[in-house]
């Protein structure tokens, strides 16, 4: 029994990894789109969408299209994605990380899942500079409330540092992401930036936005102008 739980561990582990292998410009220039595309659609439905209200306070937006899960004894999950961050001048160019995490139990199946991520103080965002974190230890989370006007009368949700969502199969709705791991995905950051960047740069708007991600951070702006806060020290 154990040579089994072994193998299916090893399996699983061949499917993780890739997402956290090298990725170049055109992987990430997809990654960007298709973050784009997945927030665009969220939004698009205001009655089941993210409340405008904590758009419009949150410091950083973290969007991963299709996380993968695959379950078999193991649970697993992983993930590509990006965040973009508030500064004094509108919202940063878009910092690459990766998503990982998973369970025991007995489970069959699999899903595409967007993941969507709100962090809505100071520590949450230098959180984002780490090269590691977990959800739930390192920064305390909640599922986000879902609604034109959903915030309201939700103020223990409103209390934690991230709000955490997900969408799959059309469905859109808050989710425990607790015990998930997000790490610095920084073959994006080179692949998008150059060798040489520097993740603080990206998150307190010195860098530049690439043309591939003014869509997204465009997109963004429209639901999420609120007050702008000062940059990072």
């Amino acid at each position: 029994m154990s040579h089994r739980i072994l193998i299916v561990a090893l399996l699983l582990g061949c499917l993780v990894v890739p997402a956290l292998a090298e990725s170049d410009r055109s992987d990430d220039a997809a990654r960007v789109r298709q973050a784009t595309r997945v927030f665009g659609e969220i939004m698009g439905t205001p009655d089941n969408a993210i409340p405008q209200e904590l758009l419009e306070t949150a410091k950083c937006i973290a969007i991963i299209p299709g996380e993968k899960k695959a379950a078999f004894i193991f649970g697993g999950n992983y993930g590509k994605g990006l965040a973009t961050c508030r500064t004094s001048h509108g919202w940063s160019a878009p910092l690459f990380l990766a998503v990982g995490g998973g369970s025991v139990g007995f489970q069959i199946g699999g899903s595409s899942t967007d993941v969507v991520m709100l962090f809505m103080n100071d520590h949450a965002l230098q959180s984002l500079l780490s090269d590691k974190f977990k959800i739930g230890a390192d920064a305390t989370a909640a599922a986000g409330p879902v609604g034109r006007h959903a915030a309201a009368g939700t103020d223990v949700k409103l209390n934690a540092e991230i709000l955490t969502y997900s969408r799959s199969k059309g469905a859109f709705a808050g989710v425990s992401l607790d015990g998930a791991v997000v790490q610095a995905d920084h073959s994006g950051d080179r692949a998008i930036y150059g060798a040489k960047i520097n993740r603080k740069e990206i998150l307190d708007g010195t860098v530049a936005v690439p043309r591939v991600a003014q869509p997204l951070v465009k997109e963004i702006t429209q639901y999420a102008s609120g007050t702008t806060t000062s940059s990072m020290k």
